[in-house]
């Protein structure tokens, strides 16, 4: 496995931690629709993060492609839900626009994920 492989994987299970961490912390606090928010976004997307790993693993889809679409989606997790978490739990922004930018670089990620799965892959 390489290295980038390793690294997505290893997002996509903190991620899923994360998720539960603000489920709970969200259960616990007043006013949190925005942390309730985030963690749902962390707890959808490590699951796909994960199976765009596995799918790159096996060879079922076009490396490059799929680790551009699990990279997409790892970088949209991480603006869009730390965004709403930072404003949730200390009422600023991460920065001017994070959110916005999280969320169009999950959409392209899922749209990449589409994409990956009807370019060849070598022998196939």
């Amino acid at each position: 496995m390489k290295p980038a492989d390793r690294l997505l994987l290893a997002f996509g299970g903190l991620a899923g931690l994360l998720g539960v961490a603000a489920s709970a912390a969200a259960a616990h606090m007043a006013g949190t629709e925005s942390l309730k928010t985030a963690a749902q976004f962390l707890l959808f997307h490590a699951p796909a993060i994960l199976a765009l790993v596995a799918l790159t693993a096996s060879g079922a889809t076009h490396p490059m492609a799929t680790r551009l679409a699990a990279a997409a989606l790892a970088v949209g997790v991480i603006l869009f839900c730390g965004d709403l978490a930072l404003r949730a739990l200390q009422g600023t922004a991460l920065f001017p626009m994070a959110a916005p930018t999280g969320g169009v670089l999950l959409m392209a990620g899922w749209g990449l994920a589409a994409v990956a799965a009807f370019i060849p892959t070598k022998g196939r």
